[in-house]
This record gives structure tokens, sequence and C-alpha cells, in this order.
């Protein structure tokens, strides 16, 4: 965007996602001022590009969380669709350079580019650059990437970063031999808070979603819909409270046995569990 006049010796423009000033004339002319002046504070143009900026905002987190929510989900998301969005720089922010796997599962690479053909241009393990065409591709969760271990060192070598938290996302695999009747895991339980609103407010800063006494966050696991769930004590108990047991269920509400959950269900389970037990209190003199 460039700068525009406000009719009053100076323009203004969004840089940076701020606003910002520069005067038109004298010897300051065309150099970007440190502040906004006073007189351009309450200015229709300054305001129209503030609310314009708060727009940018909300839409690169609107990007950001449909990647995300592609990604966790692990569905298939039309090529023709990321060449679409491509141009757009918040979706190219949230996309580039995110694990993606087109028709051959065991073929990963990460995302440079997209063409208007929907032709997707990628870096793969051999860190050749090279074309695909499929008519889908998936933005596998972590979970579910062979030699993840290996991937995440080629990342490093390569310097990548990922607006999308995919390839070093914390994942947890579902242990063998777990009791066929078990339905909870207590591994996160009994972390300490000062209030429930302040354990309810981190599940909510976390992105998690507060239902009556839960936390929960509900993933795509396969075929199916499940929803993992931590208690984090009754709505309005005001006094300290602990996390609860991590908890899952299917979409009809019922709770499913240990050994029925899915890798990504349980791995994001998991995740929101140990994020929760991580705000905790810490007693002085006690390990963390």
């Amino acid at each position: 965007m460039g700068w525009l006049s406000t009719g009053d010796g100076y323009e203004v423009a969004l840089v940076e996602g701020r606003v910002a000033a520069r005067a038109t004339s004298g010897r300051s002319a065309r150099r970007q001022l440190k502040t906004l002046p006073r007189t351009l504070k309450d200015h229709p143009e300054v305001d129209r590009l503030r609310r314009f900026a708060e727009w940018l905002d909300r839409h690169a987190a609107g990007c950001v969380a449909q990647v995300d929510a592609w990604m966790v989900s692990s569905l298939p998301v039309p090529t023709t669709l990321l060449a679409r969005v491509w141009p757009d720089t918040a979706w190219q922010a949230a996309l580039l350079d995110l694990a993606v796997v087109g028709d051959d599962p065991d073929e990963v690479g990460f995302l440079r580019g997209a063409t208007e053909s929907g032709e997707l241009r990628v870096v793969n393990l051999d860190g050749e650059t090279v074309r695909l065409s499929p008519t889908t591709v998936t933005l596998p969760h972590p979970v579910l990437l062979p030699d993840l271990d290996d991937i995440r060192e080629f990342a490093a070598e390569l310097g990548i970063t990922q607006g999308v938290e995919q390839i070093h996302r914390a994942t947890w695999r579902r242990p063998d031999g777990l009791d066929a009747k078990a339905t909870e895991v207590k591994e996160f339980a009994g972390g300490s808070f000062r209030s429930r609103f302040a354990l309810a407010g981190r599940a909510s800063s976390l992105g998690y979603r507060v239902s009556g006494g839960y936390a929960t966050a509900r993933v795509r696991d396969g075929a199916r819909t499940v929803e993992a769930c931590v208690w984090i004590g009754e709505p309005y108990w005001d006094e300290a409270v602990e996390t609860g047991g991590l908890t899952w269920q299917d979409a009809e509400g019922r709770a499913l046995p240990l050994r029925a959950v899915g890798p990504v269900a349980w791995s994001e389970g998991m995740r929101m569990a140990a994020a929760l037990y991580a705000g905790r209190v810490i007693e002085e003199g006690k390990n963390a």
C-alpha cells in the first residue's frame, strides 16, 4: 500500500502493520517519522488504516487457524485451492514450508510455491526442488510422518521455519500394553491452579474450548471425530483447583477405551493436557 495524503503536510501509510507518517515538505520531506504527529491521531485516513490493519491481523490469524485445522485433520486439500490462495501473503505465510504429501504417501516435501495452474513446487527430502501436480495434497499431522526425527533434522539444515506448528509440534504416541478397560490418562492430572478462572483462562488462551467443567479439543482422527477432555473444575467454583484426568469421547459423547483412541487424537489430547499442566503453580522448593 502506498502513501496517502492527509492534506495538511503529511502522508500516512501502513508500515509493518502500523500506521506511519512522513512530511511532504521541509527538510524531513519523504522521511518516515518516528512517531505519529498528534494532529494526525484522529484523522479519518489514520482511522481507516488502523481498521484495515486490524482486519489484516484477523485475516492472518484466520489463515493460520484454517491451515492448522487442515494439518491436524490430515484431510486432502485441493491443489487448485492452494494455488488460488497462494498470492495472498497471509495465506502464503501460513502455508510456506509446510510438509506436504501428494499421490505417493512416502514422498514428503516442503511446500515452496504454487502456480495458477495448480502445480506445486516442493523441496523433497533429497534436497531437490521438484514440481508436483496431484489433485489433492495432505498436510500431515507430524505423528503420521514417517521418520519424523530425520525430517526435523533435514528441516534444521535447510533453516526451515513454519508459520503453522507442524514438524516441531509436540507429539505423543499411544503406549502399548494398555489395559483393555482403561479410559483415562492421569499423567498430567493434579496440576494446581489458584482458581478455576485461572485454569479456564489458560485453556482459552491456548485455543481450547471450555465447556462445563472441561477443557476440550475436537480432533478428526481418520474417518471419525473425537473429543479429548480434561477436567478443570466446576464452572462456578472460585477456589483453587487441580487438573483432572484426560479422556476421549466419540461424537455421541461415549467414553472411548484408550486402546481405541487413534494416533492423532491421542497426540493432540496429550498435547492439550501437557499444555494445561505446564501452567500449574509450583511451590518453592518442589521440583517442576
